[in-house]
């Protein structure tokens, strides 16, 4: 179903409400009303099988005597007359529907007999069992809702009715207004990552807030959020933080891992800064959809109160801020306009006396300040002058500096309920966001500092890579005894060996069937030894006496396993005992780490490390991260943790191989991108040291079923798709995905371009690429973009650069490719072309389309050749559209 239906939630050219109604109180009658007092421009239609007569409103008793020039169509008739209605809808070339009708269920079979009907006519539907939406730049409300929300340029999605109630007064109070505002409901159609596409894409929109109650489509979910995230903030509140997940798991990573707390990593993957409360919500808002500036984390506070100041000072630490460090000339500047006694320093106090002209001096001078990056103007009440006073003149500097371009962030905190709303109107229209006290104010600016952060990690390239390549055929034996065995629970010889096959070193374990075996296998073995039991029924061996340390001897061994086997016996008689696992007991040097992996119902495979050994639930210290990772951001789950403290040395302790423990994670990440069968992993405990890591325990758990599919919810570079090919002139060069780490010779690719082809490649005049541009081609999300390099046989150097981005529209599809200009003329951009086309017909491409220089003769032959079609831009005469209409692969 098409992504482009959406666009009618929030510029339909008409509505129609089915279900509407004349009856005071109930919901169609609420919304009909509502779309009539918003001042809706365009038709409004009431469907309802009772003649109405409702003033302005154009009333049918009959869904097939609609017109059909109705794109947006509320359905708030009763939930058996749905499905009808939607196939009604559909019949009359309506393109969305917002169902805001409860009681639609698979079981009651009226969910499904909607979305069959939205299916025949390629419908969209919001909904059902949703408040409806609000589109205020079209001044459209579609909802039961109590009140309006006034223009703004901040979007609303939300799986909560109550919630968009809450959000729109607490807005109406403070005079914050939204680009639009989305009731979710049940998602059984368009879910959260089509309406994130939406906000995405709409130039009224600066920032998204989402409240989320559960993620459908978790791959479509991360690549949306991906996609906006890097172009503007998305803060989320995500409800049911105690909601308890993981208990059956047999790994301490599925009992650590639980629902909320892989919710927050997968959403920090995505870019989203989370929010716990429905206040620091309020707080982002209130920043979000006040100020579009991006800004370092250097703040000035400017202040007639010292404690206030020194309150928002102690609030700075906690949201990633610090105080600006002011110039010399700053201060001298400041000294001009400062009485006797001012601070001389940030926080700027300006004493209790400090009238409007104080205010501007102090304001005009930070603001000029290029050590600065933003400033919070803070006022308390005194009788000296009037708050309204002080924020005209406030409002007054802020104005002038963004007619000068001075785009840095200025928030004001007037402190006390009367205070703050004396000039909330003010600072409304002034677009300055304003707060009553210093933590709510600290709040607002570190979500302004964390949705840049957040974009940052999108787009910021990893200086090294780790490749892994694994013994896949050794792993893939191990996986079929085992299911042949009937056994989805590894033994830790097993375990052990499919670690070391992905790099990971481990310590010497031999299996022992029997008792005599244990003996055999501590004469192959240095001592002292340790012996453990290896059952499929028991995981946590220690639990039940199943581990003995530091033997020293091969008879104390054997010994040590006879009591064993007795104690099993007496404490779990139900569990079958395959044997032992017999090991040489590593030299007691390094920290005990955990690194397991652990499956999320709803975001796949999940990477985990921290503090290990018996007590790892108790100690709770732990990082999680999805895979597939790069080195950076398996160091960063280990800087997460408070075991990395006591890794990086101290005293006279030296700093353990925090790069080997990378390593292993990265291992982990390799291992079950190659191998979806891992359901569960611990590496517990893996020993970390100045000289490397060891893993001295490990188990594992494979699916029951050989091949499944992947459960990743971030795509992995598609490796498969690398070819060693050649033109049709016999010009040889190697095709592969490109990586995050190639911006720096994609760079160099460019740079080699002539002026010329830089301006036909990117229909503008540059002369050097930037790293935005370049994030763009290898800083992406391989479920929506491909970027293909040829690279000359054997070198790393780039010959051509084919880039192919799919959008929220799976169907449709861009191209460009790029040929380094000495290369031009020997079939390498068709050869390359070819490639990707194939590729995209593989990936489900219906449409491919590029944007070409009307200039560019050797392009537009080439895609001419090619089968394109060109025609003008009616936008721009100067450009052609290109378009190819592919068939799929069979």
């Amino acid at each position: 179903m098409s992504q482009h239906a959406l666009s009618a939630l929030l510029s339909p050219s008409a509505v129609v409400v089915v279900g509407g109604s004349d009856r005071p109180g109930s919901v169609g009658a609420v919304v009909v009303s509502n779309l009539i007092n918003g001042g809706f421009a365009g038709a409004i239609h009431v469907v309802n099988p009772r003649p109405l007569a409702l003033d302005g409103v154009k009333c049918w008793t009959d869904l097939a005597d609609l017109p059909t020039d109705i794109d947006l169509a509320v359905v708030a008739s009763p939930a058996r007359t749905v499905p009808d209605v939607i196939a009604g809808l559909g019949e009359r070339g309506v393109r969305i529907a917002m169902v805001i009708t409860a009681g639609l269920t698979e079981e009651n079979g009226l969910r499904p007999a909607m979305l069959a009907a939205a299916k025949a006519s390629g419908l969209r539907i919001v909904g059902p069992n949703g408040l409806g939406l609000l589109a205020p730049h079209a001044r459209l409300n579609a909802s039961f809702t109590r009140g309006d929300a006034t223009p703004g340029r901040l979007a609303f999605i939300s799986q909560s009715g109550a919630l968009i109630t809450a959000m729109l007064d607490w807005a109406r109070a403070r005079r914050i207004g939204f680009s639009g505002v989305v009731s979710a409901g049940d998602m059984a159609d368009a879910d959260l990552a089509d309406l994130i596409d939406l906000f995405n894409a709409d130039p009224h929109t600066d920032a998204i807030l989402l409240y989320i109650e559960g993620v459908t489509h978790a791959a479509k979910f991360m690549s949306a959020a991906r996609a906006a995230a890097r172009n503007k903030p998305v803060i989320a509140i995500k409800a049911g933080r105690t909601a308890a997940a993981g208990m059956a798991a047999r790994s301490h990573t599925g009992a650590l891992a639980g629902a909320y707390d892989v919710h927050a990593c997968a959403f920090a993957r995505a870019g989203i800064v989370m929010v716990e409360t429905l206040e620091d919500l309020f707080d982002a808002a209130a920043v979000l959809g006040s100020t579009r500036a991006r800004a370092g984390d250097r703040l000035a506070i400017v202040t007639n109160g010292g404690g206030a100041g020194v309150l928002t000072v102690d609030a700075l630490d906690g949201v990633g801020a610090r105080l600006a460090a002011l110039a010399p000339e700053t201060i001298a500047s400041l000294e001009a306009h400062m009485p006797a006694g001012w601070s001389h320093a940030d926080p700027i106090d300006l004493l209790g006396d400090a009238h409007a002209d104080r205010y501007t001096a102090a304001l005009e001078t930070v603001l000029a300040d290029p050590g600065v990056d933003a400033v919070l103007v803070m006022n308390c009440p005194t009788a000296v002058s009037t708050p309204e006073d002080i924020a005209e003149a406030v409002a007054d500097v802020v104005a002038k500096a963004r007619r000068r371009g001075v785009l840095k962030p200025v928030l004001a905190c007037w402190l006390g309920d009367a205070n703050a709303a004396a000039v909330r109107d003010l600072f409304a229209k002034a677009a300055v966001p304003l707060f009553d006290n210093p933590e709510a104010a600290a709040r607002g600016f570190g979500y302004l500092l964390a949705a840049g952060r957040a974009r940052l990690a999108l787009t910021n390239a990893p200086v090294t890579r780790t490749d892994i390549v694994g013994d896949r055929t050794a792993v893939r034996l191990i996986f079929a005894n085992a299911r042949e065995a009937g056994r989805t629970l590894l033994n830790e010889v097993e375990a052990k060996t499919v670690l070391a096959a992905y790099g990971v070193p481990v310590i010497p374990t031999r299996f022992a069937p029997s008792i005599e075996a244990v003996e055999e296998a501590c004469h192959i073995l240095a001592p002292p030894y340790a012996i453990k039991i290896v059952s499929p029924d028991i995981s946590h061996k220690s639990d039940v006496g199943g581990v003995a340390l530091d033997l020293p001897t091969v008879r104390a061994a054997t010994n040590a396993a006879r009591a064993m086997r007795e104690t099993i016996a007496a404490r779990a008689p139900h569990a079958h005992l395959s044997g032992f696992a017999v090991e040489s007991i590593a030299p007691p040097c390094g920290l005990e780490v955990i690194v397991g992996l652990t499956t999320d119902p709803i975001f796949g495979p999940v990477l985990m490390v921290g503090a290990g050994g018996t007590a790892v639930e108790i100690l709770n210290d732990k990082a999680l991260g999805l895979p597939p990772l790069n080195d950076a951001q398996a160091r960063d789950m280990i800087a997460r943790t408070r075991i990395s403290r006591l890794l990086a040395g101290y005293r006279d302790v030296p700093a353990a191989d925090i790069e080997g423990l990378a390593r292993t994670i990265a291992a982990l990440s390799a291992l079950v991108v190659d191998f979806p069968d891992v359901l569960e992993l611990d590496i517990n405990p893996l020993r970390v040291g100045p000289d490397g890591v060891l893993a001295l325990d490990a188990r594992m758990v494979i699916s029951p079923f050989s091949s499944p599919p992947s459960r990743l919810v971030i795509a992995p570079p598609p490796t498969d798709w690398t070819r060693d090919l050649s033109t049709r002139s016999g010009l040889a060069f190697h095709v592969r995905p490109v990586r995050p780490d190639d911006e720096a010779a994609l760079a160099a690719f460019f740079a080699q371009l002539t002026p010329e082809d830089l301006r036909m490649r990117f229909l503008t005049g540059i002369h050097v690429v930037d790293h935005d541009r370049l994030a763009l081609m290898t800083q992406i999300d391989y479920a929506r973009t491909m970027t293909f390099l040829a690279l000359e046989p054997g070198t790393e150097t780039i010959l051509a650069v084919s880039m192919l981005a799919k959008g929220a529209d799976p169907s449709r599809a861009e191209i460009a490719v790029s040929v380094r200009s000495d290369l031009k003329g020997r079939g390498l951009g068709w050869t390359l072309m070819d490639h990707t086309l194939t590729y995209a017909r593989a990936h489900g491409v219906e449409t491919i389309e590029s944007l070409e220089s009307a200039e560019n003769g050797a392009a537009l032959r080439l895609e001419a050749e090619m089968g394109f079609s060109v025609r003008a831009c009616p936008e721009d005469m100067s450009l052609r559209m290109v378009e190819r209409h592919l068939t799929p692969l069979a």
